[in-house]
């Protein structure tokens, strides 16, 4: 049923409680882990001084983003996992559902960051556009701020 579960991370310690339970319905049902992180081109000011910074920044944003999958890759391949890793720039909400489509992914794994009132309604929330617009089961874990 579930052959290519695709877990998305964004480096956060809230993100990555999705990944024992991502693990779990892989094994369960013998699939293939994809885990996914996606790059956001950063919004730079519109002063002159930071003409093409965005540009300069890009790449390294890359290499700390390929280095951060590739560490839960070999993690979960130790264990035995069927695991692979991808990262991919755009708008995190759009290049998920876009990244499933195009992959046949059968299910979307992600932690949910909890944020409510002003925090949602300004930084939006990437769970829940995923969850209307992707097509195809999404299971949410709700994320426990540990403090």
């Amino acid at each position: 049923m579930y052959k290519r579960i695709l877990c998305t991370l964004d480096g956060s310690e809230l993100a990555e409680q999705a990944i024992p339970h991502a693990e779990a319905i892989c094994r369960a049902f013998q699939g293939e882990l994809i885990l996914l992180r996606v790059v956001e081109p950063p919004i730079m000011p519109l002063l002159p001084e930071f003409a093409g910074a965005e540009l300069n920044i890009l790449p390294e944003l890359h290499k700390q983003a390929r280095e951060y999958i590739d560490r839960w890759v070999q993690e979960l391949a130790a264990q035995g996992c069927r695991v692979t890793g991808e990262v991919e720039e755009g708008l995190p909400a759009a290049t998920i559902t876009e990244y499933a489509r195009e992959h046949d992914i059968d299910l979307i794994v992600m932690a949910t960051h909890g944020r409510s009132g002003l925090s949602r309604w300004a930084f939006g929330s990437v769970a829940d556009r995923v969850l209307r617009s992707a097509g195809r089961p999404v299971l949410l874990i709700r994320a426990e701020r540990k403090d």
